[in-house]
C-alpha cells in the first residue's frame, strides 16, 4: 500500500528562461509530493533537460545563489511536459534546507546536466529473445531505478521489479513501478506492506523463479548494492550499480567521486554512475562517504541555530504586532 502524501501542484505553463553552457538559472518548481517526513520529490520545469535526460542519468542542483552544489540522479523525466523529477531526502544541511525552501512557486537557482553516462539498453540477447531484467530499489534508492526499468520496458524487456522499505509507512511510487514492470516484489523490514524481509530476500526470490535473467540493477544504500552483487555473484549474472560518492563539479575536474573499481581509479561523474557492482570497491566508497562526517555535523548544528534565531525573530515580531491586550 503507497504511502498518502500530500502533493502541491502548480498550473503554471510559462516558457522556459534561457539558458548558458551547462548551468541554467531560475527553473520553477511546478510540483512537489512530501512522500514521508524526510523525504519529498521535486518536480521542475526544464523543457530543455528533460527532452535530453536518458535513464541513469544526474544532475547537480543549486537551491540558492549560496546554496551547495547537490548531485541528484533524475527519477523521472517527461519530454512532453517539459519537467524533470528528483527524489531527495533531508539527512543534512543542504537537503534539509531544500526541504524547508523548495515549495511550489518557488525555482531552483541552476541546475547543469544532464550529466553521466546513460544506462545502456539492449533490446535483445544474443539468441535475439527478449531479456529479463531485475530492477532492484532499497529505500531512496527506488527513485533512480524507475527511469530503468520504465526504459527497459519500452524497450520490450520483461521487468521484474523488487522494492525493499523498512516500513508500509515509506513505500513510494508502487503504481510507477506496477506500470512498467512484469512481475513486482515488495519488500518491508517489517512485513508491515508486501512480503517481509530485506530487499535480498525478494532478490532471491526473482532469481528463483527466473533464473533465465540477463542483468541485475540494484540501486540504494552501499551496503544493500554490496549485498545485492554477493547475491548475484554465484549466478555470474552482469549486476550493475549506481555509485554516489561526494562529488563537486560533476565533470572530472575535482576528483572527489574518485572510487575503486577493477583495481582502477575511476570518476563516478564521467565514468558512471552506473559500474559493475562485482568489481566495486565497496570498503574504499565506504570510507569516502565517511570522511566529511564531523563537518557535516558542524554545518548541520551551525543551520538550526539560524534557524531557530529566525523563527524566534518572527515569533516576537508578530507578538509586538498585535494589540496590547492589557487594555
Amino acid at each position: 500500500m503507497q504511502n498518502p502524501a500530500a502533493k502541491q501542484n502548480s498550473g503554471a505553463n510559462d516558457s522556459a528562461p534561457s539558458t548558458a553552457g551547462h548551468w541554467a538559472s531560475a527553473f520553477p518548481i511546478v510540483e512537489r509530493e512530501d512522500i514521508s517526513a524526510v523525504t519529498f520529490s521535486l518536480t521542475v520545469r526544464h523543457p530543455l533537460m528533460a527532452k535530453a535526460a536518458r535513464p541513469g542519468q544526474f544532475v547537480i542542483v543549486m537551491s540558492h545563489a549560496e546554496g551547495e552544489r547537490i548531485p541528484l540522479t533524475i527519477a523521472d523525466f517527461d519530454a512532453a511536459a517539459g519537467t524533470i523529477t528528483l527524489v531527495i531526502q533531508a539527512v543534512g544541511k543542504s537537503t534539509r534546507e531544500m526541504q524547508r525552501l523548495c515549495q511550489v512557486g518557488t525555482s531552483l537557482h541552476g541546475i547543469a546536466g544532464p550529466l553521466g553516462i546513460p544506462t545502456p539498453i539492449e533490446a535483445s540477447t544474443r539468441s535475439g529473445a527478449p531479456p529479463t531484467i531485475v530492477c532492484v530499489g532499497g529505500g531512496l534508492g527506488v527513485a533512480p531505478v524507475y527511469p530503468q526499468a520504465r526504459a527497459w520496458h519500452d524497450a520490450g524487456a520483461r521487468v521484474m521489479g523488487v522494492l525493499g522499505f523498512r516500513n508500509r509507512n515509506l513505500v513510494f511510487w508502487e503504481n510507477k513501478f506496477r506500470d512498467v514492470c512484469d512481475e513486482l516484489i515488495l519488500c518491508t523490514d517489517d512485513g508491515s506492506a508486501g512480503t517481509q524481509g530485506m530487499v535480498t530476500d525478494g532478490l532471491r526470490l526473482a532469481l528463483e523463479a527466473h533464473p533465465e535473467t540477463s542483468e541485475v540493477i540494484a540501486i540504494g544504500p552501499p551496503v544493500m548494492m554490496r549485498a545485492c552483487a554477493e547475491v548475484t555473484r554465484p549466478h555470474g549474472i552482469r549486476t550493475s550499480v549506481s555509485l554516489n560518492p561526494i562529488m563537486v563539479d560533476g565533470t572530472g575536474m575535482c576528483g572527489g567521486c574518485r572510487v575503486r573499481v577493477g583495481g582502477e581509479v575511476k570518476f563516478a561523474c564521467v565514468d558512471g554512475p552506473d559500474f559493475d557492482a562485482h568489481l566495486v570497491d565497496f570498503d574504499d566508497l565506504a570510507s569516502r562517504l565517511r570522511r566529511y562526517g564531523e563537518e557535516e555535523a558542524d554545518a548541520m548544528a551551525q543551520w538550526e541555530t539560524v534557524c531557530r534565531r529566525a523563527e524566534h525573530t518572527q515569533a516576537d515580531s508578530l507578538a509586538s504586532a498585535l494589540p496590547d491586550a492589557r487594555g
